[in-house]
């Protein structure tokens, strides 16, 4: 006859064997300070629950305002950990961050834990921190990887885009300068891997040029990428529409002004001065 087991046995025997089956959660990074911020920003938009995606994403960025630029904030150790820095910000953490604070906003349970776990689906590819490479370092399959998971829609098509093709291979051929990548041969391997497979993606652009002729139909909080001429790379900055007296402005985090604010002059003047700018991505948050 066939032993039956005992409650008890069967569940010290599932509490045994239950951490075979659960993903370590990813190591955080943060300071007391940025849970500080973290905090009064929770408080500060919780009555503002209403307001769409974008528009809260504005109004959070908006409350940025000054927060100093500090490039390179997630590249503190050869680790990839999930780091948290509300104190300095560079375009991508500035975007990321006020995309994961609105979301956390607008969940039914806003607080730290939720808003790591905003962040780490945001972050990294499938919504899961697996190594450096796992980030989404290219915005072209940030936006891509986001909108499968129905975290933001790409509408630059929808505004008039244009096809863009794709040949990415800056971080491969460049891996001297990302110390992760630097004198690893099996880490620029994967990046190729990544490159390849994000290429093959379709993705549109507006030409910069066309940009005035679409403004009407881009909204508060609409992520705006700048595509870029230079070989191998998609985007080069990123930013949140914000409209001032009926004008499209950019909100950034701005190396040139070392802080994050608003641009001095409207978007489509922004983009002409540049000259290794194309034109843009719009991306939506749902």
């Amino acid at each position: 006859m066939r032993r039956r087991l005992s409650v008890l046995s069967i569940f010290v025997y599932l509490l045994c064997c239950l951490p075979l089956y659960i993903c370590a959660a990813p190591k955080v990074i943060v300071t007391e300070k940025d849970k500080l911020i973290l905090q009064e920003k929770l408080e500060r938009f919780s009555t503002k629950v209403n307001l769409s995606t974008g528009a809260l994403m504005l109004a959070i960025g908006v409350d940025f305002e000054g927060t100093p630029y500090v490039a390179q904030t997630l590249d503190l150790n050869i680790d990839e950990n999930l780091v948290v820095n509300l104190r300095e910000l560079d375009c991508t953490t500035f975007v990321e961050n006020c995309l994961a604070i609105a979301r956390t906003v607008k969940s039914l349970k806003p607080s730290y834990d939720t808003f790591i776990a905003e962040l780490e689906k945001i972050r990294y590819r499938n919504g899961h921190l697996n190594g450096y490479v796992s980030r989404l370092h290219y915005f072209s399959e940030w936006i891509a990887d986001n909108e499968k998971r129905g975290i933001v829609t790409d509408v630059t098509s929808r505004l008039g885009g244009l096809k863009f093709p794709l040949l990415l291979t800056f971080m491969s051929t460049h891996p001297d300068s990302y110390p992760q990548l630097k004198n690893s041969p099996t880490l620029i391997n994967k990046m190729k891997l990544i490159e390849k497979e994000v290429s093959n993606h379709h993705f549109y652009a507006i030409p910069k040029e066309q940009v005035p002729d679409h403004e009407s139909e881009m909204v508060d909080g609409d992520i705006i990428a700048l595509t870029t001429k230079i070989a191998g790379l998609d985007v080069t900055h990123l930013g949140l529409v914000c409209k001032i007296q009926g004008e499209i402005f950019l909100l950034n985090g701005s190396s040139r002004g070392g802080k994050v604010e608003t641009t001095p002059v409207p978007l489509r003047d922004y983009l002409m001065k540049s000259k290794i700018t194309t034109g843009i991505f719009v991306v939506r948050a749902n």
